[in-house]
């Protein structure tokens, strides 16, 4: 009885903004009958240039918020979060959590021919050591390639995924990556998925993109399918947002990307209780 009261649960997602929206719509997509519970930091984006510590700080009490809202996963939909410290998330809750990292390597092994990869993301996350540390561990045989690229994520927060000045700062980002010759390229961000169009025209035809999202999702319904917990379905879905920062921008930017309506509530976090704006 009390299983199959946890399977009708949600599976909470975080970010530091709306980057976790490409996971979270992956998840619609494959799980469609799981209730999202999905909370993002606006207020303390962009977390790439911030030292691990206050990375996980910050996601300590994201979690905390988390558990209070009946959930049964939760998913770092966040690249740099991710790699400030996913063992540290594991030992403060029982239920599973996963990160996006290891399920995007999988994606790149899957498809490099060459063996010569590349990762892309914020500085955090690249100056981690967190995508060497999974690929030495799975497939100690592949080149990788790894390049920072801070600018991006402003850029998609800020709705400026279109502008004339992309296509260059993406040339600059990405010019060492083609001159080593990867043919398969990790979009180490989950904000990054949001200027494939820009990422691909200037990377080729030739290279693949590898968005962890699609990855994320199908380890999530394998790890709740093997727990039992996958929702039964024949309920209405009522998916949950809330942003630390002010909701109108989130709830706008993320209709646009889920093409779903969406209302957002902003949750101010602090060491006490969370409170409901």
């Amino acid at each position: 009885m009390l299983r199959a009261l946890e399977r009708y649960k949600g599976v909470a997602l975080f970010d530091s903004g709306v980057g976790g929206l490409t996971v979270a719509g992956e998840i619609m997509r494959q799980l469609p009958f799981e209730p999202l519970v999905y909370f993002g930091d606006t207020a303390n984006m962009p977390y790439g240039p911030r030292p691990a510590w206050q990375v996980r700080s910050f996601v300590y009490r994201i979690i905390d918020f988390l558990l209070t809202q009946q959930i049964k996963m939760i998913i770092v939909a966040c690249n740099a979060a991710t790699a400030a410290g996913l063992e540290y998330y594991r030992e403060r809750v029982k239920l599973p959590l996963l990160g996006v990292i290891e399920p995007g390597v999988r994606a790149a092994l899957a498809q490099t021919r060459n063996g010569r990869v590349g990762v892309i993301g914020t500085s955090g996350t690249i100056q981690s050591g967190a995508y060497q540390q999974v690929f030495q561990r799975l497939a100690p045989h592949i080149t990788l390639f790894s390049q920072a690229c801070p600018l991006f994520v402003l850029i998609v927060e800020n709705e400026l995924t279109r502008s004339p000045e992309v296509y260059g700062i993406a040339e600059e980002y990405l010019s060492p990556l083609k001159q080593a010759g990867v043919d398969t390229l990790i979009l180490g961000c989950t904000h990054y998925p949001l200027l494939v169009e820009v990422i691909g025209a200037v990377m080729g035809p030739e290279v693949k993109l590898i968005s962890s999202a699609a990855e994320t999702a199908r380890e999530a319904r394998r790890i709740l399918t093997e727990m039992d917990l996958l929702h039964p379905g024949g309920d209405a879905l009522l998916h949950r947002f809330y942003v630390s920062g002010p909701a109108k921008k989130f709830s706008a930017a993320a209709v646009k990307l889920l093409e779903k309506e969406v209302k957002a509530f902003q949750v101010i976090l602090d060491n006490e209780a969370p409170l409901l704006v």
